[in-house]
C-alpha cells in the first residue's frame, strides 16, 4: 500500500511539474505564451471604436466609426487634407446601417450597412455612400461601388469639439438627421424612411 502511494505522489510530481523549459532549462516560448496574463497596463486607444443610434419610426440607424481626438493638431486642410476621400474616422471604414430604406437627397437608399466616406473641401464636402463598408481605412475605396453622392456645406461650430462625434436624431415622424462634428466644423444631411 505504501509503495502505492509513493508511486501516485511520484506521478502527481510528475505531472505538475512544469512543462515549459526545454533540456537546457531555457523557457519554451508557446508553452510561456499560452500562460501569459493580458497586459493590465494596456495603452487606451487614442481613436476609440464607437456608434451612433436610433430609432427613427422603426427604422433602426446605425452607424459604427473610431473616434479620434484633436489633440491641439490641425484637422480639416492639416491632419485630414482636402479633395481627399476620408473614410470620416481611423482605422477601420465607418458604416452606416439602415434597417429599412430611405431616401437620401432624393435618391432610394435600400436598408444594409454601408461604408460612409467624405471628401472634405473648405466650402463644400461631398458625403458618399460606398457598397463597400468592410475595409482599412479607405485602402479599397472604389468610385464604382458609390451608391450616393452629393454635397453639403460645412458649418464653423464657435465651440470646438474635441473627438470626432457622430448623431442620429429623428426630426419629424419617419425623418431624420445625421450630424458629423469635430475640431470646429460640422457636417449635417437628412433623411427619410422610404
Amino acid at each position: 500500500m505504501k509503495n502505492r502511494i509513493l508511486l501516485f505522489t511520484l506521478f502527481a510530481a510528475i505531472a505538475c511539474s512544469p512543462k515549459s523549459s526545454d533540456s537546457n532549462g531555457e523557457m519554451n516560448h508557446e508553452d510561456h505564451a499560452n500562460h501569459e496574463a493580458p497586459a493590465e497596463n494596456a495603452t487606451p486607444s487614442k481613436s476609440p471604436r464607437t456608434s451612433a443610434m436610433a430609432m427613427i419610426d422603426g427604422n433602426h440607424v446605425h452607424i459604427d466609426y473610431s473616434s479620434p481626438s484633436v489633440r491641439g493638431r490641425q484637422i480639416f486642410g492639416g491632419l485630414v487634407a482636402y479633395g481627399e476621400v476620408w473614410v470620416t474616422g481611423a482605422h477601420k471604414a465607418t458604416s452606416i446601417q439602415f434597417d429599412k430604406p430611405v431616401s437620401i437627397n432624393g435618391k432610394e437608399v435600400p436598408a444594409r450597412k454601408y461604408g460612409f466616406f467624405t471628401i472634405p473641401g473648405e466650402n463644400e464636402w461631398i458625403i458618399i455612400l460606398n457598397e463597400n463598408w468592410d475595409m482599412h481605412l479607405a485602402d479599397d475605396y472604389s468610385q464604382e461601388k458609390d451608391i450616393l453622392r452629393f454635397t453639403v456645406t460645412p458649418k464653423e461650430l464657435d465651440q470646438p469639439v474635441e473627438s470626432l462625434t457622430y448623431f442620429v436624431q429623428e426630426t419629424a415622424p419617419g425623418m431624420g438627421e445625421i450630424t458629423v462634428s469635430w475640431s470646429t466644423t460640422q457636417i449635417k444631411f437628412d433623411f427619410k424612411n422610404s
